[in-house]
């Protein structure tokens, strides 16, 4: 048992709410465990000059860990200008939402997908994943007789995400906060809900793993992006179309 009693192979109880701002057409408060952080999808008619006339849109993201997210105080990201880490969190899900999108179906339009953390305990950047698609596919669905096929949706498969690591000789699923800080072998996995990989991003903590350590943390990442899967599914209800 771990200290909040999961299992090994347990995930935190996850908890997508929709509609959670009016808005913006899309919006998500996600809660996994004590992470807590809300993700909205907001579309704009206009492109960045490098995209224009290409006939196809753009989806990006946004990430941003409010002041009393953690303890102590996380001092405001101003003036754009954004640590090394806000950068590689925001970009990860951007790649991730459009690694299962079809851009010329989407229209000459941008979608930003912003994650605002309201409380960090781990896992902050795959629940913005999970919960980023959700409202993603709410916004697309709010435009959807504004697309050009409208037919055609701007989705081909459905993107979570969950962290796995090592504590000593164990592989645990969906680390908090303290699992993270403690695990010797830390690792995000982004996969499409048909089970092929989007991105995995593995470290050792001063320490080194094995090839049959991967595949076990993999299979289990796995298992925890299914369930994910499920609970996207039955957040969204008759707007699932992903099989």
């Amino acid at each position: 048992m771990r200290a909040d009693g999961r299992r090994a192979n347990q995930l935190r109880p996850v908890k997508l709410r929709r509609r959670f701002t009016r808005t913006a057409p899309g919006s998500v408060l996600a809660q996994a465990g004590r992470t807590m952080i809300l993700c909205t999808a907001s579309v704009e008619e206009e492109l960045p000059p490098w995209l224009e006339g290409q006939g196809r849109g753009w989806i990006t993201a946004e990430y941003n860990m409010l002041p009393g997210s953690t303890s102590p105080r996380k001092r405001r990201e101003r003036g754009g200008k954004v640590d090394g880490r806000t950068t590689e969190i925001q970009r990860l899900i951007g790649r991730s939402l459009r690694a299962v999108a079809d851009l010329e179906a989407l229209g000459e339009r941008l979608i930003t997908v912003d994650c605002d953390v309201l409380e960090a305990d781990g896992g902050t950047r795959t629940l913005s994943i999970t919960a980023g698609f959700v409202a993603l596919v709410d916004a697309l669905h709010h435009l959807r007789k504004e697309l050009p096929d409208p037919d055609r949706f701007p989705l081909k498969d459905s993107v979570a995400a969950v962290s796995v690591g090592l504590l000593g000789d164990q592989a645990l699923l969906d680390l908090d906060y303290q699992e993270d800080f403690q695990a010797q072998v830390d690792m995000n996995v982004v996969m499409t809900g048909s089970g092929r990989f989007v991105e995995v991003q593995g470290t050792g903590e001063e320490a080194t793993f094995s090839r049959e350590e991967l595949d076990r943390l993999l299979r289990l990442a796995q298992q925890g992006i299914q369930q994910l899967t499920r609970i996207q599914k039955e957040a969204l209800g008759r707007r699932w179309i992903f099989g």
